[in-house]
């Protein structure tokens, strides 16, 4: 702060005089000069040295971020492939388990009965214990405890196979007599209580593993949205920065703002769907769909016609209901992709297009006698794989839901046509469905009929809508339960600007 020029210092004031004027004195909230002369070169700044401080702040901003971001990511990815890894091991214990137990208890009958039979189990075991052994060395790779219990393990199913084999050769030579008390009790009864000991040991441990691993994945996923929020308020506060001082410009500035909010919009329900996908056909998914299907199979041939057909129903419908669930995540998938596509922008004639999708379903129309009426269609713009995709889903999903009527009607034609889009109809007379269930009719596996009267997932009629709002169109349906719906496409006639 400047002072009067004085010859002299004040003196210090003496208690009970009054204050001594000593010049001008800095206001309560005046800014501080250090402050104040900070303000005042920012403002000799040229509007573009301005922008360029501005930008270099955010810059270094985000390259914080980024760093942060990228080493919270790495976690994640680390985190992930050790999950993988955990439910890789999870599972071979479980198979583990349960071909010891079944080995135990096939190896008990065969001592009993002399059924050479029973015996398939135990020599499953044996041929395949290598590869558990192998496989479970390879996934607890690094981990000293787990290790360790894999050496006891190993140590454990030999002297488990040696008992058993023992068993064997005791009751080959002096028949069930001489294995009485050890058909009752169980050959390596001790062993399996060990190996069901350690086995248990090593899920619970990594089962913790996953959990803790969990919590690290779940705090890093917060950190990074809270960091990404941070960049993206300070680009914000850029971006404001930008429109008050460039005022002559705002007209342009405000169009960007709009154009930056819409693609953030659209990028956050883009990366919203891409996350809710990942999930559920990631490893997790498919890995276990994969092993109820394989193992039922397997259990299928191991257990041949010892199964009743109560229990071989069972198997076949465990593996019916894994396949179906494979069908549905695939259905996913190209529900994914066909929002993500890139569209080709070309001309397609509707009409050839509906002939070839009807050449294409002749094997669907084998035995069915169907009334077809279908208009002349024109041409409109659009990507014609897509196009496609949208009347195969409308046409199979008429002929499909006709397949209860003796004469079946199909039309297939345009409502009206105006300068700038038409509307499309394809019309049936099958069941039909209640219009107080149109707002679920067209949303991702949702279905108005039971499984057991029409196949399919329920995400054809999602896909449409996807591809027709693609195209700038519209898509609706009318219907009455029991007598036929009819369901509307509007494209436009003139290709959208881009």
């Amino acid at each position: 702060m400047d002072t009067v020029p004085s010859d002299r210092p004040p003196l210090p004031p003496i208690a009970g005089d009054p204050p001594q004027d000593t010049g001008p004195t800095q206001a309560p909230n005046q800014p501080h000069p250090a402050k104040q002369t900070l303000v005042m070169r920012f403002r000799e700044l040229t509007i573009e040295r301005r922008i360029l401080a501005g930008f270099s702040l955010v810059f270094i901003g985000i390259l914080i971020i980024g760093a942060v971001s990228y080493r919270n990511t790495t976690v994640l990815v680390e985190n992930s492939r050790l999950d993988t890894n955990s439910h890789d091991l999870l599972q071979l214990l479980n198979n583990v388990d349960v071909a010891m137990d079944e080995a135990e208890n096939n190896h008990r009958r065969y001592l009993v009965t002399g059924e050479v039979i029973y015996l398939k189990s135990f020599r499953t075991l044996t041929e395949q214990k290598p590869a558990y052994v192998k496989y479970l060395k390879e996934l607890t790779a690094g981990l000293p405890l787990q290790e360790g219990r894999v050496e006891t393990l190993q140590k454990l199913i030999e002297q488990q196979i040696n008992a058993e084999t023992g068993a064997i050769a005791k009751r080959d030579k002096g028949g069930f007599e001489a294995v009485r008390r050890i058909a009752l009790e169980g050959a390596a009864k001790r062993e399996l209580t060990a190996i069901h000991r350690i086995i248990g040991e090593m899920e619970v441990d990594e089962r913790q593993s996953v959990r803790r691993r969990l919590s690290e994945s779940t705090l890093s996923t917060t950190n990074t949205i809270v960091l990404l929020a941070l960049g993206a308020l300070l680009q914000l506060v850029l971006l404001a920065s930008v429109y008050y001082l460039i005022r002559h410009d705002i007209t342009a500035r405000r169009k960007v703002a709009a154009e930056l909010q819409l693609r953030g919009e659209l990028l956050e329900a883009a990366n919203k769907e891409l996350e809710a996908f990942s999930y559920s056909v990631s490893h997790d998914l498919r890995a276990p769909l994969r092993h109820i299907d394989g193992y039922a199979s397997l259990l299928r041939k191991s257990v041949g016609d010892t199964l009743n057909e109560k229990a071989a129903r069972y198997l076949q419908t465990i593996s019916d209901s894994a396949k179906q669930m494979g069908q549905l995540i695939d259905d996913l998938l190209v529900f994914s992709r066909m929002g993500r596509q890139e569209m080709l922008h070309t001309t397609v004639n509707l009409d050839q297009l509906i002939k070839t999708i009807l050449y294409d379903l002749r094997l669907d129309l084998q035995g069915r006698e169907i009334s077809w009426t279908i208009d002349t269609l024109p041409e409109v713009p659009g990507d014609p794989a897509m196009l496609r995709q949208v009347f195969v889903n409308l046409i199979s999903n008429a002929i499909k839901f006709t397949n209860t009527r003796p004469l079946a009607k199909i039309a297939i034609g345009l409502e009206r046509k105006s300068a700038g889009e038409i509307t499309v109809f394809v019309r049936d007379n099958g069941v039909g469905f209640d219009m107080q269930y149109l707002g679920k009719l067209f949303g991702v596996f949702q279905r108005l009929h039971r499984a057991d009267e029409f196949e399919g997932t329920g995400i054809g009629l999602a896909n449409v809508r996807r591809i027709v709002h693609r195209h700038g169109g519209r898509v609706w349906a009318e219907g009455i339960p029991d007598q036929g719906a009819t369901f509307f496409v509007t494209l436009p006639t003139r290709r959208p600007r881009t």
